[in-house]
């Protein structure tokens, strides 16, 4: 399934809009509508909402009750910015109909509708015009038309015939919402070949934070919620990897394609990444592991004492998972590590951390910074190798994922 964002602004082709969806859907894919104020003149949001089963967003301004989520998938408690989350999340951006309007606003760089906004931040866009023949033969349109080509901007020529125009024919008609489900494949398609890097290699992947026992109720643990680690997992698979991903308490779907093994302390995910490592040609350790767990776990509930103001608790090491992966690996396999720090001299750390535990590469971020820290979804790193750093901006976990695993693919093959 993919997710497909698709933008409908005012055209009286917009009805044909409501086939496009009805067979997008019918494929399995998730389908999330953005529409024009325009558009709500040819065709109303509850007839959009019905045929994807999710909302329909028109305003910048308009809050996401799914917070950017497609059909099929979880919808987060953070509240991320509409636009943003939508457009980032999207495989493929479709805009049909695309008024000679729309065309001009996005080769002028305009974000100032919904449409328009998501547009600026969408990976990989398909336009697909619909207008008068007229308008799109003005040396205006097809100016506009070629600056967004020239961009990378795909587009789904119009076809030729009778125009809404009473008695007027030429080229101008949208695409048959047919032809255009098999354009979209096809765009669907060709991004998934080129991100093949992965095919057949098994990956590993370590995500979420362990939980050591105080007593039988109580733990000490940390606040990963292993979003990275199953963005990660979810991007490898999508590159054609076998992917497992050990998950230490993690209260997530697992995406699809991927095998999942539950795991609690820093022990037991000890035991289930070696038993795994065996057979991975990659490791990417994203989970938090605690580094010290009580010597002496009370059997029932710790109970406090009359009076008693203070508790010491001695705590011991535990083992240093991801460096016993790394010494015990054979020639080939590649081992990425992480390093969540808080505030300055992360990135020397990291440094440190890539040497000593002898890592092909680290992945750096810094959790002091709560719009990319634990439990959000969004990040921000740096991915630290022997030859040298790789900053990647602020985004969505996934494309941060994706980033990351550009970076794993040729030390593979190197």
């Amino acid at each position: 399934m993919a997710r497909i964002l698709l933008g409908v602004s005012g055209s009286i082709a917009a009805y044909k809009a409501l086939e496009l969806v009805r067979l997008l859907t019918a494929g399995g894919h998730g389908v999330r509508v953005v529409l024009t104020e325009s558009g709500k003149r040819f065709v109303g949001a509850d007839s959009f909402a019905a045929l994807t089963g999710a909302p329909v967003l028109s305003g910048v301004f308009d809050e996401d009750p799914w917070s950017g989520a497609y059909p099929g998938e979880s919808v987060e408690a953070h509240r991320p910015i509409g636009h943003l989350a939508l457009a980032e999340r999207a495989d493929l951006f479709v805009i049909a109909p695309a008024s000679a309007n729309v065309i001009a606003r996005l080769a002028a760089g305009f974000a100032d509708d919904l449409l328009t906004t998501a547009a600026l931040v969408a990976s990989k866009l398909l336009v697909a015009p619909a207008m008068n023949g007229r308008m799109w033969e003005h040396p205006a349109t097809q100016a506009n038309v070629a600056t967004l080509r020239s961009r990378g901007v795909h587009i789904a020529d119009p076809g030729t015939g009778r125009l809404a125009s009473k008695g007027e024919a030429g080229t101008g008609r949208l695409a048959e919402p047919e032809d255009l489900v098999v354009r979209i494949e096809a765009e669907l398609a060709t991004t998934a070949q080129q991100r093949q890097d992965l095919a057949g290699r098994r990956v590993l992947i370590s995500a979420g934070g362990t939980r050591e026992p105080l007593d039988a109720v109580r733990f000490l643990g940390n606040r990963s919620s292993g979003r990275m680690g199953f963005a990660l997992a979810e991007a490898a698979a999508a590159r054609g990897a076998y992917v497992t991903v050990v998950a230490a308490n993690v209260a997530l779907p697992t995406p699809g394609g991927v095998s999942r093994i539950d795991v609690e302390t820093a022990a037991q995910l000890q035991a289930a990444c070696a038993e795994s490592f065996t057979y991975a040609d990659v490791l990417i350790a994203a989970a938090a592991v605690a580094d010290f767990r009580p010597a002496q776990v009370a059997a029932g509930k710790m109970k406090k004492q009359e009076g008693e103001e203070t508790r010491s608790m001695e705590l011991e090491r535990t083992p240093d998972v991801l460096a016993g992966l790394a010494a015990s690996r054979k020639p080939a396999q590649v081992v990425v590590g992480f390093a969540a720090e808080h505030g300055s001299g992360a990135l020397d750390y990291g440094r440190d951390k890539l040497v000593r535990k002898r890592l092909d590469a680290i992945v750096v971020n810094d959790v002091s910074d709560k719009a990319i820290g634990f439990d959000s979804s969004e990040n921000e790193v740096v991915v630290i190798t022997a030859a040298g750093d790789t900053p990647v901006p602020r985004g969505s976990k996934r494309e941060v994922a994706d980033a990351i695993l550009d970076v794993v693919g040729p030390l593979r093959r190197g």
